[in-house]
């Protein structure tokens, strides 16, 4: 014979006993005992987050805002205002910080509005402007999270900022028309593309030194490092190319040709840094590299100039920031299916992904 409690405890538990070997009930000692364990259970499962997706960060460049997405069910949640033209964005090691590049959008004019912003994600709201040099682009943040390294785009710059200080302490010549930066990831080395000298300059973070530099095809746009280290991988708008580089060496080794209308811009490597994902601009495309053959394997259709892109922490979920068709484009990356398009703001450029807690709705 089983018994149960009557009615189930909050949350849907039932205390569950067989009944003994001797033909009894549980008794009046057993009874407290299993409620008790079922309410502790309870109290356990309401105690923990309601919210465990990632949620998806958009910068929406001509709106001058930006867009959270519940990764979960691929639906946009709210606007956050920035004001200026929001562009790069990236989250803290931590989760508890996303930060976005904004500039003024007046081209080649310094201003205030020139900064990185840091939102608080839980408190859903801009908690710090910092000091970012003069239009801003992209940027990393170090791996022990103290600093940024910035693209300046007109000054031709890398700037440094201290987070605890918020204000550049660093300001490194790099090449012509800096754009994308990119960290290693045992956070030794900082990369940064430049469009018009079609160089890849090299920072050492310990020395906050530019220590070499190389040439890739024309407009080298953005850069991103092989979860192992071992290779980064150079997008050339111009070119319709992928740049393989010896992570080792700082040297190119391989150029991967796209198909004929790529424009590659964004790109992102898989968790298990098998496979290379790059955003076709105004190619209206994804495409797929194969890490191990070196070539592209296949292109999947999105929305209207995608910029920028991101993948999930598992490498299931892509998302890509179509600039022309304001919105996002989600792709299944096992079966290179497009399973969503979410409407976001005006003129879609970054997107990051940070953990769900705090970050609800």
């Amino acid at each position: 014979m089983i018994y149960r409690s009557v009615p189930p405890l909050p949350g849907g538990c039932e205390c569950v006993w067989e009944r003994g070997l001797g033909g009894e009930g549980p008794g009046e000692a057993g009874l407290s005992f299993f409620a008790f364990f079922c309410f502790f259970a309870f109290i356990l499962s309401a105690s923990a987050p309601a919210h465990a997706a990632p949620f998806v960060y958009i910068t929406n460049e001509r709106s001058g805002n930006v867009t959270v997405i519940d990764a979960a069910t691929d639906k946009p949640l709210y606007n956050l205002h920035t004001g200026g033209r929001p562009r790069g964005i990236q989250v803290s090691a931590d989760g508890r910080t996303v930060y976005v590049a904004r500039s003024d959008p007046q081209f080649n004019k310094q201003s205030p509005l020139d900064s990185i912003l840091a939102i608080d994600v839980a408190k859903k709201r801009v908690a710090a402007h910092l000091d970012a040099g003069s239009d801003p682009e992209q940027f990393a943040v170090s791996r022990d999270g103290k600093r940024l390294y910035i693209t300046n785009e007109d000054a031709g710059t890398a700037s440094v900022t201290d987070l605890a200080q918020m204000k550049v302490t660093a300001t490194l010549v790099v090449g012509v028309e800096p754009e994308g930066v990119a960290l290693s990831p045992d956070g030794r080395w900082i990369y940064v593309t430049a469009e018009t000298s079609n160089t890849v300059s090299v920072i050492d973070t310990k020395r906050n030194e530019v220590v070499s530099s190389f040439l890739v095809d024309p407009r080298p746009r953005a850069a991103a490092f092989s979860p192992d280290g071992t290779r980064a991988w150079i997008t050339s708008e111009i070119g319709g190319t992928v740049s393989v580089v010896d992570v080792k060496r700082h040297e190119v080794i391989a150029t991967i040709d796209l198909a004929l209308r790529a424009k590659p811009v964004g790109i992102v490597v898989s968790p298990d840094s098998r496979w290379v994902y790059v955003a076709n601009g105004h190619g209206d495309s994804v495409s797929v590299i194969d890490a191990k053959k070196l070539e592209a394997v296949n292109v999947v259709r999105v929305g209207k100039r995608p910029w920028g892109l991101a993948l999930t922490p598992d490498g299931r979920k892509l998302y890509t920031a179509n600039g022309l068709s304001n919105d996002v484009s989600v792709i299944d990356t096992k079966t290179l299916k497009v399973i969503a398009t979410i409407p976001v703001g005006e003129g879609p450029w970054g997107v990051a992904i940070a953990p769900g807690a705090g970050a609800s709705k």
